[in-house]
Parts: structure tokens; sequence; C-alpha cells
């Protein structure tokens, strides 16, 4: 997927003339996936055929049939119930990483570019230190220290990718602090946390709305890559990591373990690409017909 590109801030008091519509096929999917992922994550307990900690030994790598529409995993386990609660899983998990890494990233990189001088050094010095490290290996590290959690891994994630944030926000900052609303904002004697949290961070949400768009299939898939690796959620939680990790020791004899949960991921993943790329259109105020 294309990176998004910084957009032009608005100035308050101009509203610009024109609707948040998703106009593309794949902006479209994009968001019923994201609604499907979403219904499902909380009507798991309520359409789920079996509790997630049920095992029936003597359905043990089952077929897909009428009692197991997914067919079972290893210990007889529901695979589709593992499917529904595995989607619960990767919602909060994605959810919260999000939420925590704006949240650092938007605030220090705020400071950054309005305060500037040694606070923009300091944090953009350790910007540059975690962006020399792929933040897959970093998250590794973490959670291998820390011990499978999913707390340790919202942990993980947000350490690592509240720098894409930082970087995007002291941009914007350092864009707009000049405009005219923010010297009238001033010289009325607004002081500087008003101005940035009020004026600044505000006229920004367009590009870090779309940065979080994409960061939350990041995160998905950085999940089941720590479940797959048996350092995301710990053992008995359902997680479409662990449950394809379960699923390649019996490729040859029962690829339904692996290749269900996989394409649950690879299409969630696929569907908030899609849903990234229609808002950065919807959001660009040079995109054509706006």
């Amino acid at each position: 997927m294309s990176e998004a590109s910084p957009l032009t801030a608005v100035t308050p008091g101009v509203v610009p003339r024109r609707g948040f519509r998703l106009r593309t096929l794949g902006g479209r999917f994009g968001l019923g996936v994201a609604v499907l992922l979403v219904l499902t994550a909380l009507l798991a307990p309520v359409i789920s055929p079996y509790s997630p900690e049920a095992i029936e030994l003597s359905a043990e790598l089952a077929p897909p049939s009428t009692a197991h529409l997914l067919g079972a995993g290893e210990n007889g386990i529901d695979v589709l119930t593992h499917v529904l609660y595995g989607a619960r899983v990767s919602l909060v998990v994605a959810f919260f990483a999000v939420v925590v890494s704006a949240l650092v990233g938007v605030t220090l990189g705020g400071l950054a570019g309005y305060v500037g001088g040694w606070v923009d050094e300091v944090v953009m010095r350790l910007v540059d230190v975690l962006l020399a490290f792929p933040g897959i290996l970093l998250a590794i590290f973490i959670t291998s220290v820390l011990g499978p959690s999913l707390a340790n891994v919202v942990f993980a994630l947000s350490f690592t990718g509240w720098t894409g944030y930082a970087r995007l926000a002291r941009g914007q900052v350092l864009t707009l602090r000049e405009r005219e609303y923010v010297q009238a904002a001033r010289a009325l004697g607004s002081g500087n946390a008003r101005i940035l949290f009020r004026h600044l961070l505000p006229n920004a949400a367009g590009p870090l709305l779309i940065q979080a768009t994409f960061a939350f299939p990041g995160a998905i898939l950085a999940e089941a890559s720590l479940s797959f690796l048996g350092l995301g959620a710990p053992p008995g939680t359902p997680s479409w990591g662990a449950l394809v990790d379960q699923g390649t020791q019996y490729l040859l004899v029962a690829p339904h373990v692996a290749v269900f949960p996989g394409l649950a991921l690879a299409l969630t993943v696929l569907g908030f690409n899609f849903l990234g790329d229609a808002v950065r259109d919807a959001l660009d105020p040079k995109r054509p017909g706006a």
C-alpha cells in the first residue's frame, strides 16, 4: 500500500465543502470488513457454536462437517469458535496498541514541534534510535523478556509504534504554528498548552487519522506474528496466530486448522488497508472531485 502523504490543515472557521464518503469499491469492502470484525468480536459468545475452552478428543483434526463447520483442531477444539474469539483478541490488542501509540506519539511529537530546542532534539533522537531497529524485532525482544500476555503485546507494539505518530505530529505542528489563527490565539493570551491541544493538533487530525487507520492492520498482523512464535497470547487463548502455528504441524493431514485462521487474518489486513486508502482519499483536499 502507498504511504499516506501529509495533508494541508484546515483553518478554523473554514468548513470544507465536501462530505466524507468512501467512493471506491475497495473502501466499501474495507468498511464492510471492519464492521464485520467488530460485530464478530462483540457477538462471539452468541454466535460461536462451542465454548473456546471446550475440547472433544474424539473429533481431533476432524475435517469440516455439520458438527464443526470449519473442522476441528488439536484436542478437538472447534476451529470456527477459535476464529470468532480470535477476532476479539486481535481487535482488542490492535485497538489499545494504536490508541496508546497515538497518545504518546502525538503528545511527544506535538511538544517537539511546538517547543523546539532541546525538547525537539531529545524526542527526535529517541525516534531515530527506535527507527534504527525493525519494529517486529524489538517487539519480539520485549515480549520474550516480559513473557507471553496480551498486555505485554500491547506494550511491545506501543513501544515501537509511537514513533510514526511523533514524526507526523511534529511535521504538522511545524507547518501550522506560524499560521494566523495561532498568532491570534497568542495575542489573545492563550497559553502554550491551549494553543497546542486546542488549535494545532486538532488541525493535524486528518493525517493522524490516516496514520492510525494504516497502523491498525499492522498491529493485528504483529499480534498474530508474536502469537505464532509463542510470544503473544498466552497458551489457551484463542488467537489467529496461535491457531496458524498449531495448524502448521498438520498441514498434510488437516490443512483446515491453519487455512481458515490464515484466511481470516489475510482478509482482515487486506480490508483495513483498503479502508486506509479510502480514508486517505476522502480526507485529501486535492483528490479528484473534492
